[in-house]
């Protein structure tokens, strides 16, 4: 195997190699960031319905849950988990945000469309056995969409919340009235009965690092085969031309060819290599002459 063909051969498997480890930093580094940016989303609404809450809890509710008794029509928007469900429907009318999800997951809820699904009642139950777990995420699919989730759990720290959720009969009556005596009672202090889950679109963000990981492994590749072009092209004018010519020169001195020439050589390895075949090609000469000399 020639000088060139094993140069290249280790180039190539280094190309490879670095093709690969690249890849998969990048990879890495991509996805990380995708899921940074996601996560963030996540949690920047994940803020705003809490803050939601705590203005529904705070300002709203004190005025309207003295009117609950007088009245035979409930008053949903006094309940917090209502409000900022109510709101969040509003900022997915933004075609930017359709696909956005919040949703209290409770396995009791007094709005029966607040149930969660078998997913959503597990992060519950894992929430409950390990009352230290203030966050759980990740990826699942809904309905043929990847979405990013983020989850929280809910946890009763009022009293004044036990009112609508103790028993039926301390509850308001037109909450029994709207909403029936089977559901959403039996809750306790300090319980957690619920979680908060936001889901987030992921398709579009994790197809965004897909490509510029496609585009960036583009740009290392075509690096790297310049790179080999250039090291190819140095290794043949300043090796391997030189090293055939000086070997052309000795294969002529070996026929007997003294008039065969080194050309005047660079001050590298292979000049020293040129000067010790000029001289072994004069030493070669003047033994050829006496020889002669003492043939005569």
């Amino acid at each position: 195997m020639k000088i060139g063909t094993k140069v290249n051969l280790i180039l190539i498997i280094v190309f490879i190699s670095g093709m690969l480890i690249s890849g998969i930093a990048l990879s890495n580094v991509l996805a990380k960031k995708a899921e940074n940016e996601i996560s963030s989303k996540a949690e920047i609404l994940m803020q705003l319905v809490n803050s939601l809450r705590t203005y529904t809890n705070d300002r709203v509710q004190p005025l309207l849950l003295p009117k609950l008794d007088t009245q035979e029509q409930f008053i949903p928007e006094s309940i917090p988990t209502y409000s900022t469900r109510e709101v969040f429907e509003i900022f997915r009318k933004n075609k930017e945000y359709a696909h956005f999800v919040y949703k209290d997951a409770a396995p009791n809820p007094t709005n029966l469309r607040d149930k969660p699904d078998d997913f959503e009642a597990e992060i519950v139950e894992r929430f409950r056995k390990d009352t230290e777990l203030r966050n759980i995420d990740g990826f699942r699919t809904m309905s043929g969409e990847k979405l990013f989730y983020t989850a929280r759990p809910f946890k009763i720290e009022q009293q004044s919340c036990l009112r609508c959720h103790n028993t039926p009969q301390e509850a308001p009556k037109s909450q029994i009235i709207t909403y029936g005596k089977d559901n959403g009672f039996g809750w306790k202090l300090n319980q957690i009965v619920a979680a908060q889950m936001v889901y987030v679109p992921a398709s579009d963000i994790l197809k965004n690092a897909n490509q510029s990981l496609v585009m960036m492994m583009g740009v290392v590749g075509i690096i790297f085969t310049i790179i080999i072009i250039v090291i190819n092209q140095l290794l043949k004018k300043t090796v391997l031309l030189r090293v055939r010519k000086i070997a052309n020169v000795a294969e002529q001195v070996s026929i007997g060819d003294m008039n065969a020439n080194f050309d005047k050589q660079s001050k590298d390895e292979i000049g020293d290599l040129a000067e010790a075949f000029n001289r072994m090609k004069y030493s070669l000469e003047m033994a050829l002459n006496m020889l002669n000399k003492n043939h005569d």
